[in-house]
């Protein structure tokens, strides 16, 4: 295993400095591979959230005037440091939130990405001119919101901090980042490390838990929030953000479907079942497709081929470079987990892989959780209607395909679906009648650069990850000229 490098402080980071939490408070946080605490991070409340709201506005105020071009390279600097610095960052993730050290390095990599490729965007953010005939102008022109909370989720620490800070401040926003309470070191490790490269108070971290994400969407001087969360989360920040009508973003949970038509190759569908489940981060992501619906023809065969395809996700020690599937995020989660998977037995599911905790060596102390996938499961079962967070698989045979796409639209959240058929015309149709918003064919879990990513009915507003998240973060004004006025 290898050993994390802790942040050299675990204050809160606003108006460019470092600073106490007003309160005092301070709350352990955890490695969950060995139940150990890491740090004592300060907690912050309602009155630091005014004091670096405060220091935001200050600091928007500048960074609003910076050129779009200089602000692009400040953002390309600091996609550098995330870079060079990413193997220490990673092994940081790693060790606060369980996920393996070979995912985390992933996950550095896509944020510098997310901050160069908005960097590339700042002269995009372009108005229109609206003709009025002569000695008339009428133009708009895009500006930037002022102050962006940002409130994110423990599953990807580093990449929601770094990446997702890149739309907000290209467009030339302050942020405010509140790390998620499980899992706070990365972002205070990489304020550290790139302090003093933007102007004092544009940038800002916030560890600390609903007292603060209240504060950030209730306060009147953020003008816009955002989560990564669930959906109780996000509807409790609808309604703080409601009390001065600012906008949200919101990505929240998800219920996937992967659906596998008679046509598909076995193989190829027990990989992707696999695949998509995102059994290395143990299934904590809004986007994996943790019900596959499979045809009647191919249902067998895809089974006896997914103990091949999990094989090679076994849980082990996240610092561990050799590790393949790392622990869950805490031992809450952990036993809200476990309860599912009792749950799933109890109702008569059957167990096709896994079902246990894992309890001997080196992870007895940990929150370890085995790839396990339910077959025989009927639609009123919990564990086919709820988002366990977790790595928990539900099978569904199906033969009409009317009933099976009402079932797989019958629930409240739609964020990813994936389609598998030689059948292209058979895919694109089912694509159309698929209630969510992001679509795979062929292909299962994985986000391009550029494409919207987000979601249908109660799985989120807005879109990230494309130019409409830039555009999200910027107000349009339009302006009218009489030439002849004067």
């Amino acid at each position: 295993m290898l050993e994390p490098i802790l942040p050299a402080t675990f204050d809160l980071y606003y108006g460019g400095a470092w600073h106490k939490p007003l309160a005092g408070t301070r709350d352990a946080t955890f490695d969950p591979a060995t139940g150990t605490a890491l740090a004592e991070v300060a907690t912050a409340g309602a009155a630091d959230v005014d004091a670096a709201v405060s220091a935001a506005r200050a600091g928007f105020r500048e960074w609003r005037d910076v050129v779009p071009l200089e602000r692009a390279r400040i953002l390309k600097e600091i996609a550098t440091i995330i870079r060079q610095h990413g193997d220490e960052l990673a092994l940081l993730d790693a060790a606060n939130c369980g996920n393996p050290y070979t995912e985390m390095r992933n996950d550095a990599g896509v944020a510098a990405a997310q901050m160069e490729f908005f960097a590339g965007l700042v002269t995009e953010m372009k108005g229109d001119t609206i003709p009025m005939g002569p000695d008339r102008i009428n133009m708009t022109m895009r500006e930037p919101l002022g102050v962006v909370a940002r409130i994110l989720a423990f599953n990807h620490p580093l990449l929601f901090c770094g990446g997702k800070m890149g739309a907000p401040l290209a467009a030339g926003n302050a942020v405010i980042i509140k790390p998620p309470v499980q899992a706070p070191l990365s972002a205070l490790r990489l304020a550290e490390l790139i302090d003093g490269l933007l102007p004092a108070g544009v940038f800002s971290v916030l560890p600390g838990g609903t007292e603060a994400g209240a504060a950030l969407a209730s306060h009147k001087g953020v003008d816009k929030v955002t989560l990564i969360g669930s959906v109780r989360a996000g509807r409790a920040v609808m309604r703080a953000a409601s009390d001065t009508l600012k906008p949200v973003l919101l990505e929240l949970g998800g219920k996937n479907a992967l659906i596998a038509y008679p046509d598909s190759d076995p193989d190829k569908v027990a990989n992707a079942i696999v695949a998509g489940m995102n059994f290395s981060w143990c299934g904590q992501s809004c986007g994996s497709t943790s019900r596959a619906f499979l045809h009647d023809d191919l249902h067998d065969a895809v089974v006896e081929r997914l103990a091949a395809a999990v094989s090679r996700f076994k849980p082990g020690m996240p610092t561990d470079p050799a590790t393949t599937m790392g622990a869950l995020v805490g031992r809450a989660h952990f036993d809200r987990v476990m309860e599912y998977i009792a749950s799933g037995k109890a109702e008569g599911a059957r167990v096709v892989i896994g079902g246990n905790a894992v309890t001997e060596g080196a992870m007895a102390k940990g929150c370890f959780v085995e790839p396990t996938i339910f077959a025989d499961v009927t639609p009123e079962m919990r564990v086919a209607r709820e988002e366990i967070f977790g790595p928990v698989l539900v099978l569904r045979r199906w033969s009409d395909e009317v009933t099976m796409m009402d079932e797989v639209n019958a629930l409240d959240v739609g964020l990813t679906c994936s389609i598998w058929s030689r059948d292209l015309a058979t895919a694109h149709r089912a694509a159309a009648r698929t209630e969510a918003g992001f679509v795979w064919i062929n292909e299962v879990g994985r986000h391009f650069l550029g494409a919207p990513f987000g979601g249908y009915k109660q799985s989120g507003l807005g879109r990230e990850e494309g130019i409409g998240e830039l555009i999200a973060f910027t107000q349009e004004k339009n302006i009218h000229i009489n030439l002849a006025g004067q």
